[in-house]
């Protein structure tokens, strides 16, 4: 496919059906990768939708800046989006964050601000807050964002339905809520039936990207009350999911996905039949450093792994 430039890449990623891991006859799990969009996450979806609209209602000019909240995702996305149309990008984000993602950043240019690990990301959203107002910079907050929604309810969600109609379980990680929102408003419309399952870490855990309500922050764009259910993943789990579908499938999946997957597989252990689809946000490339893929922690390890942010 020829696109006019590397926006144009964004999204129509793949649909595999995880064949190896399934756990009975009847139940189907297809993850959607992701990870194959060209900053390597679901996020470049939202930063295309939030920079293009402040784009169009002249809130961000040309040449403008831009700062963001993020533990590194959505900043990696905003970076790349900001270096495509040539504007600025601030990031703040807690310290404890894999290594790879600030490198990332600083590969597409964008300038980072730190704030202490244990402040987290309400520090972080409160200083880019601050510099939204002394610098001139414009504040795109993924939290509250109805664009964030809207991304996944107009691409993720009818991308998935393009190839498999009848989804009866959706289950993704809990961020922002957006993607939980976005596709599962799609979902449900095309059949009331389908279910949305949230995945959540337990409270302390440390799995970059999902939030757990028990640190008391609900994003202003999730609705508690559409999810079908969540499931609380711990950060051990996640990794040994991760390392999983590695080996039986042969995907490369971020420590997120793990989670979904772990989750995934506890819904489908409970369904007669059915196809499940798990949102994997991104790919495993970013953790490499860890050596968990060939060296996942065993029953009783990885409890170390809580204090990190890890996606």
């Amino acid at each position: 496919m020829l696109n006019d430039d590397i926006l144009h890449a964004i999204g129509r990623t793949p649909l595999i059906e995880l064949r190896n891991c399934s756990p009975k006859p009847g139940v189907r799990l297809f993850a959607k990768l992701e990870g194959q969009n060209p900053s390597g996450s679901v996020k470049d979806r939202i930063a295309l939708q939030m920079v293009l609209a402040a784009e169009r209602t002249g809130r961000l000019r040309p040449g403008g800046a831009i700062v963001v909240a993020s533990t590194g995702n959505t900043g990696i996305a905003l970076a790349l989006v900001g270096r495509a149309r040539g504007h600025r990008v601030r990031v703040v984000m807690p310290e404890n964050i894999a290594d790879e993602i600030p490198r990332t950043l600083s590969a597409y240019g964008a300038t980072i601000e730190w704030v202490p690990a244990e402040q987290g990301m309400r520090k972080a959203i409160a200083v880019a807050q601050g510099f939204a107002q002394r610098e001139d910079e414009l504040l795109l907050d993924q939290f509250a964002d109805p664009l964030n929604t809207q991304a996944h309810y107009d691409t993720t969600g009818p991308e998935i339905l393009d190839d498999l109609p009848g989804v009866d379980v959706f289950v993704a990680g809990l961020g922002t809520g957006g993607t939980l929102m976005g596709v599962g408003r799609r979902l449900k419309e095309a059949n009331s039936a389908t279910q949305v399952i949230a995945v959540e870490p337990h409270p302390g855990n440390q799995l970059q990207g999902l939030r757990s309500l028990a640190e008391g922050f609900i994003p202003p764009i999730l609705d508690l009350d559409f999810l079908d259910g969540k499931i609380l993943v711990s950060s051990r789990h996640a990794f040994r999911a991760a390392a999983e579908v590695m080996r039986r499938e042969g995907i490369f999946a971020g420590v997120s996905s793990g989670a979904v997957l772990h989750a995934a597989l506890k819904v489908a252990q409970r369904l007669p039949r059915g196809d499940v689809v798990l949102l994997f946000a991104d790919g495993g490339w970013k953790y490499l450093a860890t050596g968990l893929w060939t060296s996942p922690p065993r029953a009783g390890e990885g409890e170390e792994l809580d204090d990190m942010m890890w996606w």
